[in-house]
C-alpha cells in the first residue's frame, strides 16, 4: 500500500534552515507527482510546494524564494529545503501524492521556529 514517512523536523531559530525529506513506498515514484502541505494550530491545511514527475515546481507565494522543493527518484524521495524560516512557518508539515484520484498522506512532521 501507499507508506509516505516525513523526517526532519525539529526546533528552529527564525532566520534558520530545515531540510525535510518524504520516502515513499507502494507508489511508481517516477511517474508520481508529490507536494508538501502544512498545518498551523488552529487554521486549515495549506499547500507549501509540488513538484511533478517532469520536476516542474509550483509554491505558496508565502515561501517562494526561502524554500525548495526537490526529488530524487533513485531513492525515492521528496526534499523540502527550507531557508530564511519565520515563526508563521511553525506548522505539522505532510507529504502528499495524488494516486488515480485519491491524495495519500504522511503522518506528518512538527516544525516549530521560535523568535
Amino acid at each position: 500500500q501507499v507508506q509516505l514517512v516525513e523526517s526532519g523536523g525539529g526546533l528552529v531559530q527564525a532566520g534558520g534552515s530545515l531540510r525535510l525529506s518524504c520516502a515513499a513506498s507502494g507508489i511508481i515514484f517516477g511517474f508520481s507527482a508529490m507536494g508538501w502541505y502544512r498545518q498551523a494550530p488552529g487554521k486549515q491545511r495549506e499547500l507549501v510546494a509540488t513538484i511533478s514527475r517532469f520536476g516542474i515546481r509550483d509554491y505558496a507565494g508565502s515561501v517562494k524564494d526561502r524554500f525548495t522543493i526537490s526529488r530524487d527518484n533513485a531513492k525515492k524521495t521528496v526534499y523540502l529545503q527550507m531557508n530564511s524560516l519565520k515563526p508563521e512557518d511553525t506548522a505539522v508539515y505532510y507529504c502528499n501524492t495524488p494516486q488515480a484520484g485519491n491524495d495519500y498522506w504522511g503522518q506528518g512532521t512538527l516544525v516549530t521556529v521560535s523568535s
